[in-house]
């Protein structure tokens, strides 16, 4: 088994779009970002290319190629679930936190379950998604941005 942890924070930007967890969410204001600026799918890219001593999402998805600029990061997470099965990888698990004073996001996160066990080609029981805010403080209470962490179990097929 190998364990891999994820992290990703983007700030807000005017006239763009908020995504996470590949659900575009209402809201006045989107994520500043090379791609669509999914900072949970880009914390558990990270999560599980760690696990499998990959690298991370910018050394595979750099933000100077114009390949991947706007991209929709679900994309990014489906070649990344590629990479891990070409390696001998298979997912057990995933659990996912994001940071958010606003917007709400209890409302989209059975959305985001869908999506996410849809791209990892496993079961919903094998995707936690949960948010918190954090009263406040820093960049996210002070609704600066978003950020979010993901934490992954990976099995060696085989193993």
């Amino acid at each position: 088994m190998r364990i891999g942890h994820g992290y990703d924070a983007h700030r807000f930007a005017a006239g763009r779009p908020l995504v996470i967890g590949g659900v575009t969410i209402p809201y006045e204001l989107g994520m500043e970002a090379h791609s669509d600026g999914d900072v949970m799918i880009h914390a558990l890219c990270d999560g599980l290319l760690g696990a499998a001593a990959l690298g991370d999402i910018g050394h595979h998805f750099p933000d100077t190629s114009d390949q991947f600029k706007d991209i929709d990061s679900r994309i990014l997470l489906r070649d990344v679930v590629a990479q891990l099965q070409l390696q001998g990888f298979s997912i057990n698990n995933v659990d996912v936190t994001i940071l958010a004073q606003a917007p709400k996001m209890a409302p989209h996160i059975l959305s985001m379950v869908d999506n996410l066990s849809a791209d990892l080609g496993v079961e919903k029981n094998q995707v936690n998604v949960k948010a918190t805010t954090t009263e406040g403080m820093g960049f996210v209470g002070k609704k600066e941005g978003i950020a979010a962490h993901a934490v992954v179990l990976l099995n060696e097929k085989g193993g």
